[in-house]
């Protein structure tokens, strides 16, 4: 049985088939594997078992919740070179715990987040990367920009001094047939914002670029690879069934 249907495959393997699974894409599009940054989604996984993905070799971790990150990152403290990022929606209520937290905010959903986490990092005296969310399918139960509002969102995000803007994420509506097909138009308008935002919204000194594409998971992150994506979010494909799932 492949090792990503088979519940009894270990971490090691069932990265490893990922890891496999990101090279093939990458190949299809014309990409070198080392374009792509596999982060693994720790959402509701128990500090141990960040522990047995960091022993297999993932450095970087993606979490949905503050208040789960902060127990969590505490309880890891010890690992060496860890990158945690935010990837779910940040309330403005956490964004000071958040601004202490992560190296990098993925959901900036709007300019209003996006000025109070510029005044948290300035209280801090630090540059914090973000990336920006766009809901480039429409789904009244998903956050983030509308695709039409967000040059506009950029020009207001990037005068903030403290914000390190990178990229653009967003989360593809669920493909009810189970094909990731259906999903491919909603990565290739992200990438085609992106590519406007290069042009109208440009970056400069040391601000970074618009080059982070985040997008893409367990069931379609092959799509979003062959569409652009330089960063996939993946948790079930290396985890299994999350608890209570």
């Amino acid at each position: 049985m492949d090792p990503k249907m088979d519940p009894a495959a270990s971490l090691g393997e069932r990265i490893g088939v990922v890891r496999a699974r990101i090279a093939a894409a990458a190949a299809r599009a014309g990409r070198a594997p080392d374009e792509v940054t596999l982060v693994a989604v720790t959402k509701l996984m128990p500090a141990e078992r960040v522990r047995e993905v960091y022993a297999a070799g993932l450095r970087i971790f993606g979490e949905n919740r503050v208040q789960e990150a902060e127990e969590k990152i505490a309880a890891l403290a010890d690992l060496s070179g860890v990158r945690w990022e935010l990837i779910g929606h940040l309330q403005t209520n956490k964004v000071a715990t958040a601004v202490g937290l992560f190296a990098r905010v993925q959901s900036v959903d709007s300019v209003r987040l996006a000025e109070k986490l510029e005044k948290k990092a300035a209280e801090r005296g630090q540059a914090l990367p973000v990336l920006l969310e766009v809901n480039v399918g429409g789904e009244a139960s998903k956050l983030g920009l509308a695709p039409a509002e967000t040059l506009d969102a950029a020009r207001a995000i990037v005068r903030l001094e403290h914000l390190r803007p990178e990229g653009l994420m967003t989360v593809a509506p669920i493909s009810q047939s189970g094909d990731a097909e259906e999903v491919r138009p909603i990565f290739r308008q992200l990438r085609e914002l992106r590519d406007l935002l290069r042009q109208g919204v440009p970056l400069a000194g040391e601000q970074g670029g618009w080059d982070t594409l985040s997008m893409g998971m367990t069931d379609d992150f092959e799509v979003a690879i062959e569409e652009g994506a330089t960063l996939v979010r993946v948790g079930r494909a290396i985890f299994g069934s999350r608890p209570g799932a």
